[in-house]
C-alpha cells in the first residue's frame, strides 16, 4: 500500500475517533467526508487500497450501507489475494448480517472469512470468526 495514502488513513481515523470520543458529529461527519474522497479519488487507481474502504465501512453508522461499502473492500482484497483482509473484512459483514437478523447470509460470510483466515497471525481474529460461526450454527 501506498505509505502517503496510508499516513492520511490512519491520520482521518484518529480524526474520527477523537471526534466520536467528543461527540462532535460535525468534525465526524467532516473527516468521514474526507475520508470517503479518499476513497473515490484513488478508486481503480494504483493507490486503492481494501484498507481505505474497511476503514470507511467501520465508520458507517448504516448498517446496510457499512456492508455494502465492505463488500466493495473485500473485492478489493480479493484483487490483491490478501488473507488478512479478506478474514478482517468477511468477519465485519458477518457481525453486521447477525445484526440485521441475516442468519444465512452471516454464515456465508463467515465460513469464507475462517478458509481465509487459515494462514493468518491475527489469533484473536480467527477466534472471533470461529467463535461467531459456532454461535451461528448451534
Amino acid at each position: 500500500m501506498n505509505t502517503k495514502i496510508y499516513k492520511k488513513v490512519l491520520s482521518l481515523t484518529d480524526s474520527l475517533m477523537t471526534a466520536a470520543e467528543e461527540k462532535n458529529q460535525t468534525k465526524f461527519d467532516g473527516y468521514y467526508l474526507a475520508l470517503k474522497q479518499l476513497c473515490e479519488d484513488n478508486e481503480k487507481s494504483d493507490k486503492d487500497h481494501p484498507v481505505q474502504w474497511e476503514t470507511l465501512a467501520d465508520f458507517t453508522d448504516d448498517l446496510t450501507l457499512a456492508i455494502t461499502i465492505y463488500e466493495q473492500a473485500l473485492i478489493k482484497a480479493e484483487a490483491i489475494n490478501s488473507k488478512d483482509f479478506r478474514s478482517s473484512i468477511g468477519y465485519s459483514i458477518g457481525a453486521l448480517k447477525v445484526e440485521l437478523g441475516d442468519k444465512v447470509g452471516a454464515i456465508e460470510h463467515l465460513e469464507k472469512a475462517k478458509i481465509s483466515c487459515n494462514k493468518i497471525v491475527d489469533k484473536e481474529l480467527k477466534a472471533e470468526i470461529h467463535d461467531l460461526l459456532e454461535e451461528l450454527k448451534n
